[in-house]
C-alpha cells in the first residue's frame, strides 16, 4: 500500500497517532517515530510543490512506472490521487525518497501481503 494506511499522508505522529484500539493503531503507532524523519522529508518536498504530503508515495510509485493501489473514502482523497498523477518529481527529489525510505527500518509486510 504506497500511503500505508493513512502513514505516509503527514496526518499521524507520535504527538497524533492512529487510534489506539484501531488495527491500523496497532501495527503503526509502535512505528511512528521511526516514520517522523521520512514524513518530515516528504512534508519538506511537498511544501516545495504546494501539495499534500500523500500525493508524494503516489506521486513517486508512478514516477517508478508502477499503477498505484490506493484506498478512498472521500471526495479529496480522490481530488489528492489525481493532482499526483499529474506530479512531476525532479530525479532528485526522487532519491531523496527512496534514501529516507531506505534509512526507514520497517517491514510493514502484513499477513495477506507477499514479498515481491
Amino acid at each position: 500500500m504506497v500511503l500505508e494506511q493513512g502513514a505516509l499522508t503527514g496526518r499521524y505522529d507520535t504527538r497524533h497517532p492512529f487510534p489506539a484500539d484501531s488495527d491500523r493503531g496497532a501495527v503503526y503507532n509502535p512505528m511512528l517515530p521511526q516514520l517522523e524523519k521520512l514524513n518530515a522529508g516528504l512534508k519538506e518536498i511537498a511544501d516545495k510543490h504546494g501539495v499534500a504530503i500523500a500525493q508524494l508515495p503516489v506521486a513517486w510509485a508512478i514516477a517508478k512506472g508502477t499503477l498505484p493501489i490506493i484506498g478512498v473514502t472521500k471526495v479529496y482523497q480522490v481530488e489528492d490521487a489525481a493532482k499526483a498523477a499529474a506530479l512531476e518529481l525532479t530525479a532528485d527529489e526522487i532519491e531523496i525518497m527512496k534514501r529516507l525510505a531506505g534509512e526507514t527500518p520497517l517491514n510493514v509486510i502484513r499477513y495477506w501481503e507477499k514479498e515481491m
